[in-house]
């Protein structure tokens, strides 16, 4: 199943972080944060601004990186992904 976000929404499947420590401890399940990086999956076609739509600024593919409890979580095929607005994307990773 696909899914297309309206407006100025984003999907986003977040990346996995590493489970030890630098030094070696590894962590559980319960002490890990909620990865704060992860790839756009789709965009919305854009927000309406002065009745002109404008595009977002990421596109799918891009590596970006937002709050640690941004956006709102939905599963879909057994996948959980990430939905948010483009104003909670803090920026894109490049290289």
């Amino acid at each position: 199943m696909k899914i297309r976000p309206l407006h100025d929404r984003v999907v986003v499947r977040r990346m996995e972080e590493e489970t030890t420590t630098p030094g070696g401890i590894v962590l559980p399940g319960s002490a890990q944060e909620k990865p704060s990086q992860g790839e756009v999956i789709a965009v919305g076609e854009g927000r309406f601004v002065d009745g002109e739509v404008r595009p977002l600024s990421v596109k799918a593919g891009d590596k970006v990186i937002f709050g640690s409890y941004a956006g709102s979580t939905v599963k879909i095929d057994g996948e959980e992904l990430l939905i948010l607005n483009e104003s909670e994307i803090f920026g894109v990773l490049e290289g």
